[in-house]
């Protein structure tokens, strides 16, 4: 089984005012999806929600900048990472992941030989 990265990118305003209900809707989605993942052959390994990029500090060499690098319409919002018999099982599985009206970006994580 190999490990990859889900990405998931939406639109941080849709958030900013979300009701109770838009969050529960959400939260219930992700739990399907935690469920949809070991149902499909495929393990979560782990997986957080994040910060708004108003919160972020980025780094360039010395440079260090309050907020993200570059301004767009989708962010980073949080992650999962699962394992997955290979890149067509793993995209199979991202497929089930919630985004909103956003997207996902699935990636394999590299492994190094300790």
């Amino acid at each position: 089984m190999t490990e990859y990265l889900i990405l998931i990118y939406e639109s941080e305003q849709i958030w900013e005012n979300a009701s109770e209900e838009q969050w529960q809707v959400a939260m219930a989605e992700h739990e399907r999806f935690t469920q949809q993942v070991p149902e499909q052959g495929g393990k979560i390994l782990g997986g957080e929600a994040l910060q708004p990029t108003s919160t972020a500090t980025t780094i360039r060499g010395d440079v260090i900048t309050d907020g993200p690098f570059v301004e767009t319409k989708e962010a980073l919002g949080g992650y999962y990472v699962v394992e997955a018999r290979d890149l067509d099982h793993a995209i199979a599985l991202a497929k089930l992941c919630p985004a909103g009206d956003g997207g996902v970006e699935l990636r394999p994580i590299m492994k190094f030989d300790s």
